[in-house]
């Protein structure tokens, strides 16, 4: 006897176009925050060589805004996602699986998007806890994804938007009225899949926003939470720095009239103070008071040009931004310090002594610690 495959039958109507148009509206909007946020980070951090002589310095809050959003709304995204799968999993059982090639190639797009989505969402949230088990180096992974997510969305929206119009608004002449033997209505599942997201911005986003830190439950990090009142993210054993002897550290600034400072005579430098964030790329920031001496003041001594930019080498023996190169606005600008004391105090072993660099406008991770030697590069 010849068996016969049978999908399975679902009913209700909480899996009907109209419900997943709504959630996926919401779900749009986080998506679209994130790639352009994330696009901004990705610059900021890596910035093409066209590009690297002009990012701004201003405002000083500027990366803490953008890196701040770009997780809230990925984390945001995540129970909107997981509805979103809810409301259309069906569809997988649809039989026959393919009609036609257009419809192949309609579901392999799907696939795509479903699986990048996921991909992306779930790796950018271990990556706030730093955790990474995973072989491949997660920065260049996640930004090619996320141009996977992009472009599979806007295909997706594209063969969808004759239905994605049908079903937009309540009044559309797709919309299917649900039956009460239904139970909950769509109007109560879209209230709780919108609570959840605030749910989980709520208790994450105070370790950026810290005026709501106190409500920063599910958060891998809060603002006030480490040496000084300032996270760490990198310890100074584990940058394999230790201690640093101050009879023994030297500043070595190159360029046209190159010098060398001991830490004394860079403390016997004129002092300026600056409130300014350090705003990590995993989402925590903070502001803090920062005391030392500043960059432009130490390129004018060795004679550099205005236009000119600085690589930043750090002291620690490894790690993939020991080095980070700023250009001249940041450089130039009167707020960016190599800073030697935090919050009043000398800066902890953790947070960079005896020098480090701390800029408006950049993400934390370019923020150098240990510094012992400024390159002025034409």
């Amino acid at each position: 006897m010849r068996s016969r495959f049978f999908p399975p039958v679902f009913k209700g109507g909480l899996h009907d176009a109209r419900t997943a148009t709504s959630i996926g509206r919401l779900l749009g909007v986080a998506f679209a925050v994130c790639f352009v946020t994330g696009l901004i980070s990705h610059v900021m951090q890596h910035p093409p060589a066209w590009a690297a002589d002009d990012l701004p310095s201003r405002p000083v809050w500027g990366y803490r805004l953008t890196q701040g959003l770009h997780v809230a709304s990925g984390i945001a995204a995540i129970p909107l996602l997981l509805a979103k799968l809810w409301t259309v999993y069906p569809r997988l059982f649809a039989w026959p699986p393919m009609r036609s090639v257009r419809h192949a190639l309609e579901r392999l797009s799907v696939a795509v998007l479903v699986a990048a989505a996921v991909f992306e969402v779930f790796t950018g949230l271990l990556n706030t806890t730093q955790w990474y088990p995973w072989p491949f180096s997660f920065v260049p992974v996640h930004y090619a994804v996320a141009w996977l997510v992009a472009g599979s969305l806007v295909l997706h929206i594209a063969v969808k938007a004759p239905g994605i119009g049908a079903h937009w608004s309540r009044r559309s002449p797709g919309t299917l009225v649900l039956p009460a033997e239904d139970g909950p209505d769509r109007r109560s599942l879209l209230a709780a899949v919108v609570a959840a997201a605030g749910a989980v911005t709520v208790t994450t986003v105070g370790q950026s926003l810290t005026p709501v830190k106190d409500l920063t439950l599910l958060a891998p990090r809060h603002p006030d939470h480490g040496s000084q009142g300032l996270p760490v993210n990198r310890t100074a054993a584990a940058a394999g720095v230790g201690r640093i002897s101050a009879e023994r550290y030297r500043l070595t600034v190159a360029g046209p009239r190159p010098f060398t400072l001991t830490l004394d005579e860079l403390r016997g430098l004129p002092q300026h103070e600056a409130e300014l964030p350090i705003a990590c790329v995993e989402g925590w920031s903070k502001s803090a008071h920062w005391t030392g001496v500043r960059v432009m003041d130490l390129l004018a001594l060795a004679g550099a040009p205005p236009h000119a930019r600085v690589r930043v080498v750090s002291l620690e023996t490894r790690g993939g931004y020991r080095v980070s190169e700023m250009g001249h606005e940041h450089a130039r600008d009167p707020l960016t310090l190599l800073a030697l004391r935090l919050n009043g105090r000398e800066l902890a072993p953790d947070h960079g002594y005896p020098a480090r660099l701390i800029t408006p406008n950049r993400p934390g991770v370019l923020q150098t610690k240990w510094v012992g030697r400024l390159e002025v590069l034409s």
